[in-house]
């Protein structure tokens, strides 16, 4: 059996050898790759969108890799040649399965065109769930703020309303691939219950995600609890834009001092609200400039702090330092960023949105909470930190769902499963 993957980044191996820096967002990626090549239950071909400069690359190296050209920079654009480039890649390795990691990338949607007379040959693993996201992309943000166009949004010409298009544009390139697929991997009932009403005749596979490789080596330990060493701490996973629900936690941190006059949160990712110099005042998107003002109007310059992009061992080690971890998210279909942190043993609050649920118990694993709730995330998170013992048991219970959840040997054992499931029928 034959089986080609196409990937959304390079495999960070295949990276080195091509003088590319490689992402570490999908490490358990190259866990698979190795454990293909050294099961033996099928033949793996991995392709992988590249600059102009690499387009055509080749490697066997006991995978087969391929290179295609794509424009990654605009996802939301659907390049019809792409088709020609990824029919070739077919043409060369000759695949019984096509597993497209992703829905809302360009060449997702070209691979189920150049397979659309065989659908039954085409996996989606679905990720995110554009069609839905779109619709939630303003959740919590008032209108002027919408409305707003700073001088970067002119200049990149990416307002708030253009993203939110883009992610609209994006979402066709996802339903069109999956009207065309025989067969979609899903992990909640969030998204099953999507992509079964964009395509009904598809068979949904259940299959848990792998996460990155370094959590499972921090992983709490059955019988230990990780104190916070910085009390009264939170930590975002990140807050670049409306999504991620920044603006809802800092709305709840100016509730939380009157309290923990201590309180403090701690946003990993970009920093949006850099506003020092001149240079730095004119690069302020709409949104960015939202949570600034968020901060300077309830005064918490010294209690909010963006990390900036961290290295994994970086991100592992603020998150273990934490109080608490919020995903107040306005959706999400099962978030790796909750998975990790529940596997650290760092107690999680969540918004009730999306999949979530699937993944994460809420009075069990940890608390829930709706979204536009803020007094009901002021709360929760207080919850954790005036009880440490009921804290600790909901983590011990979260590290031990994660751990069972995202397991690498039974998602890969599950995998070939599928496969064979597919090549059978």
């Amino acid at each position: 059996m034959k089986v080609l993957w196409l990937c959304n980044i390079i495999l960070p191996k295949v990276a080195a050898k091509m003088g590319l820096k490689a992402s570490n967002k999908e490490g358990w990626l190259s866990g698979a790759c190795s454990a293909a090549e050294k099961g033996g239950e099928f033949e793996l071909g991995v392709c992988f969108p590249v600059g102009k400069e690499n387009d055509g690359f080749f490697l066997e190296d006991g995978v087969k890799y391929y290179g295609f050209y794509e424009d990654t920079s605009a996802p939301e654009i659907y390049d019809p040649s792409l088709e020609g480039r990824l029919s070739s890649i077919v043409a060369k390795f000759d695949p019984d399965i096509v597993h497209i990691f992703g829905t809302e990338f360009p060449h997702t949607r070209a691979m189920a065109n150049v397979m659309k007379e065989h659908p039954e040959r085409i996996l989606i693993g679905i990720q995110g769930v554009l069609d839905i996201y779109k619709d939630h992309y303003f959740d919590g943000l008032p209108e002027r703020v919408i409305n707003r166009v700073t001088f970067r949004d002119l200049v990149r010409k990416d307002s708030l309303k253009i993203q939110q298009n883009k992610y609209a544009l994006r979402a066709v390139n996802e339903t069109e691939a999956l009207k065309i697929a025989g067969n979609v991997t899903g992990r909640t009932p969030f998204d099953k219950e999507f992509t079964s009403g964009v395509n009904p005749a598809a068979k949904y596979h259940f299959m848990n995600e792998t996460l990155r490789a370094d959590f499972y080596k921090h992983a709490l330990s059955a019988d230990a609890a990780r104190p916070a060493t910085e009390v009264h701490s939170i930590f975002l996973s990140q807050g670049n834009y409306p999504i991620k629900g920044a603006h809802m936690m800092i709305r709840a941190l100016a509730k939380l001092k009157e309290k923990y006059p201590d309180a403090r949160v701690y946003i990993a990712g970009d920093n949006v609200t850099r506003h020092s110099t001149l240079k730095e005042k004119l690069k302020l998107s709409s949104y960015g400039k939202y949570l600034l003002e968020l901060i300077k109007e309830y005064s918490l310059e010294d209690s909010v702090t963006f990390t900036g992009s961290l290295p994994v061992s970086d991100y592992i080690d603020r998150l273990s330092k934490s109080n608490v971890f919020v995903c107040p998210s306005s959706i999400e279909n099962s978030p790796n960023s909750l998975g990790e942190a529940m596997m650290l043993g760092v107690p999680c609050v969540s918004a009730n949105v999306g999949g979530v649920s699937g993944i994460f118990d809420d009075g069990r694993d940890g608390i829930l909470y709706d979204f536009s709730d803020i007094d009901a995330l002021v709360k929760a998170v207080s919850e954790i930190f005036d009880n440490p013992e009921k804290a600790a048991e909901y983590a011990a219970n979260a590290s031990e769902h994660a751990m069972a959840t995202h397991d690498p040997a039974s998602n890969y054992t599950r995998l070939t499963e599928i496969y064979k499931d597919i090549a059978n029928s």
